[in-house]
């Protein structure tokens, strides 16, 4: 695992600053996700699938009443207390906002590239942070074509911070399949 670098480059080499007063150093909050490559989106390799179903109960875990959700969604909806947390969303990103010691998230990615595929984890970490994938290793075959995997951060910092940032990538050889990872530390005892 190694450190990530914050700050952003741009493609003559120079580091990108945020547009607006400060003019600092530019963060992946500044720039965003990029273009899409539409050759390489029609073979991902790897997918994070959610249903309408992950997205309700995500609600239910911010404490919005099955009432409030039914509304939005026009289906009857019943919360699941204690099931989901929100840092579980199966998103292709992985943000912990107000992490005090330690955290851990779930994922879960689905096989569309080659069947038999071993992929193996790339972490760049957060400054400040211990993070742990387990398990390092997804291997997929005919029969197996989901794997849940976890990521879990350590602060090694106990005071408040701004956001730091890393990624996860998983790769066969092929295909690289990369996680952002946004983190940060919050006061704890």
């Amino acid at each position: 695992m190694q450190n990530c670098n914050p700050s952003q480059t741009g493609t003559d080499g120079s580091l990108v600053s945020e547009e607006g007063s400060t003019h600092k150093a530019s963060d992946p909050f500044d720039i965003g996700g990029g273009h899409v490559d539409p050759n390489k989106a029609m073979d991902p390799g790897l997918i994070y699938d959610i249903t309408t179903e992950d997205y309700v109960q995500f609600l239910c875990s911010m404490d919005h009443s099955s009432a409030s959700i039914s509304k939005v969604t026009k289906t009857t909806t019943s919360c699941k207390k204690g099931n989901h947390q929100a840092l579980n969303l199966n998103l292709p990103s992985i943000s912990v906002p107000n992490l005090k010691r330690a955290a851990t998230v779930m994922r879960t990615v689905t096989n569309v590239g080659n069947i038999t595929a071993v992929y193996k984890a790339l972490v760049k970490v957060p400054h400040g942070i211990k993070v742990r994938v387990e398990p390092q290793t997804l291997s997929f075959n005919s029969d197996v074509r989901i794997l849940n995997f976890s990521v879990s951060f350590l602060s090694t910092q106990k005071f408040h911070g701004d956001y730091k940032f890393g990624s996860l990538t998983w790769t066969d050889g092929k295909y690289f399949v990369r996680t952002p990872i946004a983190v940060r530390t919050i006061l704890f005892e």
